[in-house]
């Protein structure tokens, strides 16, 4: 090792991956453990050895290590380096309620709220930057950040007085978590990072970036508010032109495998490199000095001598190296050449910077309205004569449960977040000064039960500003005909018409909590709270909802089978203007038009914070331009090109387009939501997505006998489902055999059960009986006992396990009395007959499995996974 007065550069790398994290309980422990990020270290240790940015020995990789270690290697490899420190970190991230920190939390972190420090454990960015990297003496510091909140890191770096040397990499924005994705691979952008170093030949951090953001882009990523993935890049004038790599004559900085560049023959060894010049340096530190470096620099190399000659003039590379620096801070220095900084108008006229108006919208309508803010920008309405823009607008978009909730009762928080539980702030955004719901019923939620004491007050406009019907995407060739058969029906009728011409048919749907148009399907769905279990079974799919319409309609061409069977709940506008993934090639849809089912009405909403009248004036006239812009010409320009209808009329405001996704026009179309009914319909669908109950009806007649022992027999049957059981799930399990004491006995009371007690249970107590079983009276006991469970949204499902052998014990008018319950209590039942034929058409088993929304199962279907996957939709269990 180098002494620490070495004059040669020592370059130095710190990579830390925390994927184990020793405290995940509640109170105090963090949100959980990382296994992507046990990949993210060794995959980026290679790249850059790899790539020729550093030499292995000069990288210290540190997995999962706790604050001491961290803290320990942190302050060593700071105090080695004398060329380039780079600094890694991916893990947990946290940030307090202000967001103006970040903290790195490592293996023993812990989270404290409301105490002195609240975040142990962790380090801040604060010190990484003031104690340890700003006080390094290396030439270079790039500080790379993979973790949730990773750009808040970007508000720390701006206010260091000493960051000129300093290159912050992030992988994501400010105040937005990401997902790490799958286990078995690094997370998203170390992995992205890992291959652009390894396919970047010469490559600058700022060009690395660039190309970060663009790869997340073509991946559509998205953070967990589904929000574009945008890795960002902080960067002093100059700075942003680091090369990662290691000089060399004419070998490529960065290269794929450490080739030349040809990429056959194997990099040359390097020679030391020499420390940075005084001009270099005083392009880093010293601005103002920037004309003299430059003279200086010249004259040395006037009268320099080199091997190929002394005299002749510096190469290009050499010039650009210096020139760009220099240019980029003369840029910086502007105000002592070109005047007070500001936008140009149309005659070099200085512009003041305009008042910036920020904008929330439902996220299935954000692309529409971002498009109408960048045509109003540059609109006259928004320019002055002298060519000045008078506004600026920020569009963004959040989950319309959470906006209606934050609006509701968490509007001082919104102001002045105090806590990290409820931070609108963080978790949607700024205060927005305009609110564009996707329908009018979620602004009368809001009004009807703000808290009086508010400080956001809402200013709806009376009249929408476009209208979209949501329709039942059908594929072509599972539309109906005649064509007048696309409208004037309930949504379940369609539904069930569609089944009937393909068994296999499917439906998805958005998140009703994420997007106006998935709860405004859902209203259709349910009709009425009775039918909630029968709406949701109508569009069960594996794995939970596509948080939008828009990727909806990108998901489903992942598998062209699942694409050509299944419909898509979706805002019209969508099949007109397209969505993101337009080059995907999808199955050709014919929208129907369910008469149930509301449409979107997009309405304008003024949102006035208290004390906020410091621009009160000038803020309430730029609101009152873009809203009358938006109502009128203007945005219905942009409006009938993305394929709205007229809020009055509800024409398609654009007569002569011409969409094959759109093959019918109905008139009328629904009215609009009520406020009543989109309350209801999510309060429903937020229960039913919540704790569920089960009774599993388990035959254990004598006739079972063959039917009973091992893993497919009934008893095993039942206890490979409890997995799919929650803590919070309620269920209860009978045997059903008419001993004499009636058609039952329980094996397992109602209520919530530990896994291991429940599988103890059936394995003491399940035994086959010689005793005949009793469906009738044994199902109808059961419709009794979900009844008198309360009728409050949850999700239901009765199980009956058995062999199919019912004799007349299931037939004539004991098989209609079941039926007429079944589809009266709309509780599923799902029948597991143990045999073939069980579930053939007219079967008893099949037709109450039918008539109560649930499902047949026999020996032609999987019954083991299929009945798992029956009681995990229900559930809230692990697996």
């Amino acid at each position: 090792m180098q002494p620490e007065d070495a004059g040669e550069p020592m370059d130095r790398a710190l990579l830390i991956g925390v994927s184990d994290y020793r405290f995940t309980k509640r109170p105090h422990g963090v949100p959980g453990k990382l296994p992507a990020v046990e990949h993210n270290v060794p995959v980026l240790h290679e790249a850059l050895v790899r790539a020729g940015v550093f030499a292995d020995e000069e990288i210290v990789s540190l997995q999962s290590p706790d604050f001491a270690e961290a803290a320990r290697e942190l302050q060593r490899v700071a105090r080695e380096a004398r060329g380039l420190l780079l600094v890694y970190f991916a893990g947990h991230g946290a940030i307090p309620s202000g967001g103006d920190e970040l903290y790195l939390q490592l293996r023993d972190a812990q989270v404290f709220a409301g105490e002195h420090t609240v975040f142990n454990g962790a380090v801040s960015f604060s010190d990484l930057m003031g104690t340890v990297l700003v006080t390094s003496r290396a030439d270079r510091v790039v500080v790379v950040l993979d973790c949730c909140f990773a750009g808040n890191a970007a508000r720390v770096w701006e206010h260091f007085e000493d960051k000129r040397r300093v290159v912050l990499l992030m992988s994501v924005q400010a105040n937005h978590r990401i997902d790490a994705g799958d286990p078995g691979t690094p997370t998203p952008y170390t992995e992205n990072l890992a291959e652009l170093l390894g396919e970047e030949d010469g490559t600058t951090v700022s060009r690395l970036a660039a190309r970060l953001r663009e790869r997340m882009a073509e991946q559509k990523r998205r953070t967990l508010r589904n929000e574009p993935w945008e890795p960002q890049l902080r960067a002093d004038a100059g700075a942003d032109a680091v090369r990662l790599g290691k000089e060399g004559p004419q070998v490529p900085l960065l290269s794929p495998d450490g080739t030349g560049p040809s990429g056959t023959a194997p990099r040359p060894p390097r020679p030391p490199r020499r420390r940075l010049p005084a001009w270099t340096a005083a392009l880093w530190r010293r601005p103002r000095a920037l004309a003299a470096a430059w003279s200086r620099a010249r004259r040395r190399r006037r009268h320099s001598r080199s091997g190929a000659g002394g005299g002749t003039r510096p190469s290009r590379r050499i010039l650009f190296r210096l020139a760009l620096p220099v240019l980029l801070a003369l840029g910086m220095l502007g105000v002592g050449l070109y005047g007070p900084l500001g936008l140009a108008g149309g005659d070099d006229t200085h512009c003041d910077p305009p008042l910036e108006l920020r904008v929330l919208t439902d996220p299935d309508m954000e692309e529409a309205f971002r498009t109408a803010a960048d045509a109003y920008l540059t609109s006259d309405a928004n320019t002055t004569d002298a060519g000045c823009r008078h506004t600026g607008i920020t569009v963004h978009s959040a989950g319309s449960s959470d906006v209606v909730d934050a609006l509701r009762r968490h509007t001082d928080d919104w102001k002045e977040p105090e806590g990290d539980e409820v931070n609108p702030q963080r978790d949607i955004g700024p205060q927005p000064d305009v609110w564009i719901p996707g329908s009018r019923a979620e602004v009368d939620r809001v009004l009807e039960e703000q808290d009086t004491d508010a400080v956001a007050e809402l200013e709806p406009a009376e009249s929408p500003l476009a209208y979209s019907p949501v329709v039942l995407a059908v594929p072509d060739h599972l539309a109906p005909e005649p064509l007048n058969e696309v409208t004037g029906r309930p949504l379940t009728t369609m539904i069930d018409a569609l089944t009937v011409r393909a068994e296999d048919a499917a439906v998805r749907r958005p998140d009703p909590e994420f997007t106006d148009s998935g709860l405004l399907a859902t209203v259709g769905l349910y009709g009425d709270a009775s039918a909630v279990a029968r709406g949701e079974a109508m569009v069960a799919q594996p794995g939970p909802p596509s948080p939008t319409a828009g990727d909806l309609l990108c998901a489903l061409p992942d598998d062209d089978a699942v694409d050509d069977r299944t419909a898509a709940l979706v805002p019209e506008f969508l099949l007109i203007s397209g969505v993101d993934c337009e080059d995907i090639t999808r199955a050709p849809r014919t929208a129907l038009y369910p008469a149930d089912v509301p449409g979107m009405d997009p309405v304008f909403v003024r949102v006035r914070w208290d004390d906020g009248d410091v621009d009160a004036v000038a803020r309430d006239a730029s609101v009152a331009s873009f809203h009358d812009w938006l109502a009128g010409d203007g945005g219905r320009e942009v409006f009938a090109r993305f394929g709205f209808r007229d809020p009055g009329t509800r024409e398609p405001l654009d007569e002569d387009q011409d969409v094959d996704a759109v093959k019918y026009a109905p008139s009328p179309l629904d009215e609009s939501a009520g406020r009543n009914e989109m309350e209801q319909a999510l309060s429903a669908y937020q229960a039913y997505g919540g704790p569920g109950r089960v009774l599993f009806l388990l035959d254990s007649s004598g006739s079972m006998a063959g039917v009973w022992q091992g893993p497919s027999g009934g008893p095993g049957l039942l206890r490979q489902t409890l997995g799919g059981l929650g803590a919070d799930d309620e269920y209860g399990a009978w045997s059903v055999a008419d001993t004499g004491d009636g058609p039952y006995e329980t094996l397992l009371g109602f209520g919530r059960h530990a896994r291991e007690d429940a599988e103890r249970a059936v394995d003491e107590r399940a035994r086959v009986r010689d005793a005949s079983a009793d469906p009738h009276a044994a199902l109808l006991a059961a419709f009794d006992e979900m009844e008198d469970r309360g009728d409050d949204g949850r999700p239901q499902l009765i199980v009956h396990l058995t062999d199919g052998r019912h004799g007349d014990r299931l037939s004539g008018g004991r098989l209609r009395e079941v039926l007429d319950r079944a589809e009266a209590s709309r509780v599923p039942v799902t029948v597991a007959v143990l045999g073939s034929g069980g579930c053939d058409e007219g079967r008893p088993d099949r037709r109450i499995a039918d008539v109560s929304g649930g499902r047949c199962l026999d020996a032609g279907d999987d019954v083991g996974a299929a009945l798992h996957d029956e009681i995990a939709r229900i559930g809230t269990g692990d697996d």
